[in-house]
Order: structure tokens, then C-alpha cells, then sequence
């Protein structure tokens, strides 16, 4: 089980993520766009500069969602491995079985 102060500290970076997220675009689009003078991308990138940390996407971790554990983490169930062997083995994960040969 991961410390639930971590957990806590992922879920605070998700909201700003998603509070942020149309603003960062915005001056990202900004920064990119060739037609755009000088001033207006140092401009732009001031702005960016100003957002919190903790709302840039990349500082997000991936954890599982029932032990918060963020090593071992499987995308396309959203569980860590010893979760998801937990959950394969009651049968909660359709279409998952276990191999043995």
C-alpha cells in the first residue's frame, strides 16, 4: 500500500492538471505558431513559466487505482501486478486468465 500522502499528492496534480490544461494549450499553441513575433512568445513563454508545477501533465505518475502502488503498473487495466493477479484470480478481469503450461 503506498502512503496515502503520495496518493493525496498525485490526486492535488490531477485536478490542477485538469484546471489548467486549456491555458497551457493556449500558450502552447502560442510558442509554437511561426507567424507569431518575438514579443508574444516571450510573452507566452512568461506565462507558462508562471502556472503552478503541478499542473504540467508530465508530473503525474500513473498508479494503481485500488493499492495506489505506482511500479508494476498496467495501463490497459489501470491496476498494479499483484492487484491485477488478485483480481485475474477471483475473475473480476474478463477475458484474463491465468497461463500455466
Amino acid at each position: 500500500m503506498a502512503k496515502v500522502s503520495m496518493v493525496q499528492r498525485d490526486v492535488r496534480r490531477t485536478k490542477l492538471t485538469a484546471k489548467f490544461a486549456e491555458k497551457r494549450a493556449e500558450l502552447k499553441k502560442i510558442i509554437i505558431d511561426p507567424e507569431a513575433d518575438y514579443e508574444s512568445k516571450q510573452a507566452a513563454m512568461h506565462a507558462l513559466n508562471k502556472l503552478p508545477r503541478d499542473s504540467s501533465p508530465i508530473r503525474r505518475r500513473n498508479r494503481c487505482q485500488i493499492s495506489g502502488r505506482p511500479r508494476g503498473y498496467y495501463r490497459k487495466f489501470g491496476l498494479a501486478r499483484n492487484m491485477l493477479r488478485e483480481a485475474a484470480m477471483r475473475g473480476d478481469v474478463p477475458g484474463l486468465r491465468k497461463a500455466s503450461w
